[in-house]
């Protein structure tokens, strides 16, 4: 059995032909992004929407992004790093090791959520003070919260889990994953927020019974026969070897989703302070635009990534090329897109979130300054996570850190001392800190790609 699991592996990640894979894994993960969008993105329509406080009840749940970012960024430093792991053992022929990196990572996903939900259940007020929120916005904030926070162990299952899935070149099971709990979430969200009557908390709810559901799904398909990587009890155990280094490579997406939780806070407080509650609806908005723009880009990125950690560690630098040039490609593509839809018409986005005509303004103005370079985020994507199938977890971290932490949040403190328009400045950040982010990684990973390679064509 093991040597069929074997064989077939080969066929689809050590030989077909790279473009028709990468788009045959790609497009499930793509789409798993694009559905795993739903469970935030339709919050956000419906909660816009509710008559009366729909304006003030959208800018108290973006005040709990922070929070909700924390707990996919642990996911992800699980889950991101101990899936290209067992993706590198799988093109080595160590299945076990596989076997056991996938237990290991299960083991601390699961004592991690235990932890989070009491932290998060216990200082939840003080946090989204902190984060930004006012007397009028805590109130919403913390209806969501209190509910989503009990979730936290679904969320996590589903997230870090999934990409065990991936690993296996099984995308089209991993997109399932994720479409069935968003689909679910989809159907609830009007149900317990309009008929119910429950606004913010039914929205809530929804959530964590579609986040549920996809955990189990992903804990099921594991656990079964239909799975190469299978999740058995001998192997659920806290396996220091095994979690040490799934946890370095796992940092890189986990700063990434970490500071994105400080990121948000700084630019609420910012944003608060020159804008009001206004301000920080629009940039709630925001957020979602660029997740469109991101999330993406991330599920193609994820689709190569099993293609290029297998070849790795087949040691196949001539497929490992032309997976990063289809990568690249079909990024720019969908980033140059998404960014002119942007720039052409940043209203007609804006109105899908609320119909509220100051906040449809500022956002149609934010937009375009926010989202200047957006076409950035094709060779930051593409690159950042091909460092992480690659096993480079300290570039990985440091372009990690990069973006936000030494370019971004410091530019959204100091611009304003240099711009007469305090709340232009703030947004004028994002392009800023996206143009050299981009331009750093950009020539890192031409670089250091190039050294790997030749390392590998000295050997073969």
């Amino acid at each position: 059995m093991a040597a069929e699991e074997k064989r077939k592996r080969e066929a689809d990640l050590g030989s077909d032909p790279v473009g028709p894979l990468l788009v045959r894994l790609a497009l499930p993960t793509i789409c798993a992004q694009v559905v795993n969008l739903l469970y935030n993105i339709v919050d956000r329509v419906y909660i816009g929407q509710i008559p009366g406080e729909g304006k003030v009840a959208l800018t108290g749940m973006g005040v709990t992004f922070p929070v909700i970012t924390l707990i996919a960024a642990f996911a992800a430093l699980i889950g991101m790093g101990g899936a290209p792991r067992a993706s590198i053992a799988l093109g080595a022929g160590e299945h076990e090791r596989a076997e056991r990196t996938l237990g290991a990572c299960t083991a601390a996903l699961w004592g991690l959520a235990a932890v989070l939900t009491v932290v998060f259940l216990l200082f939840q007020q003080p946090l989204l003070r902190l984060f930004g929120a006012s007397s009028d916005t805590l109130p919403y904030a913390m209806q969501y919260l209190n509910i989503y926070v009990l979730g936290t162990v679904f969320v996590m299952t589903a997230l870090g889990l999934n990409g065990f899935i991936t690993a296996q070149g099984k995308s089209a099971v991993a997109m399932q994953t994720v479409l069935i709990g968003a689909a679910l979430n989809v159907a609830l969200d009007p149900v317990f927020i309009f008929v119910f009557g429950m606004g913010v908390r039914g929205a809530a709810i929804a959530t964590v019974i579609s986040q549920a559901v996809s955990a189990v799904w992903v804990v099921r398909f594991l656990s079964g026969g239909k799975s190469d990587l299978h999740l058995k009890k001998t192997f659920f155990r806290l396996d220091k070897g095994l979690l040490l280094p799934a946890v370095a490579l796992g940092a890189s997406p986990f700063v990434m989703q970490a500071t994105e939780s400080l990121l948000t806070v700084t630019f609420n407080v910012s944003l608060r302070k020159y804008g009001g509650d206004l301000a920080v609806g629009a940039m709630t908005i925001l957020t979602s635009v660029a997740q469109m723009l991101q999330m993406p880009l991330l599920g193609l990125t994820q689709g190569a990534q099993p293609i290029l950690s297998y070849n790795y560690g087949a040691g196949r630098p001539e497929r490992m090329k032309r997976v990063v040039q289809y990568n690249l490609l079909i990024a720019c593509a969908f980033s140059f897109a998404v960014w002119a839809f942007v720039q052409l018409s940043p209203q007609t986005v804006a109105r899908l979130f609320n119909q509220d005509p100051a906040l449809v303004d500022m956002t149609a103005w934010a937009l375009r300054i926010y989202l200047a370079v957006g076409f950035t985020t094709a060779f930051q994507t593409v690159f950042q996570q091909s460092f992480v199938a690659l096993g480079e977890a300290k570039i990985s971290l440091f372009l990690a850190l990069e973006r936000k932490i030494i370019l971004l949040i410091p530019l959204i403190l100091v611009l304003p001392r240099f711009f007469e328009d305090k709340l232009f400045a703030v947004f004028f950040a994002e392009p800023v800190a996206d143009f050299l982010a981009a331009a750093t990684t950009t020539v890192l990973f031409l670089v250091r790609f190039r050294q790997i390679l030749r390392g590998m064509e000295k050997r073969i």
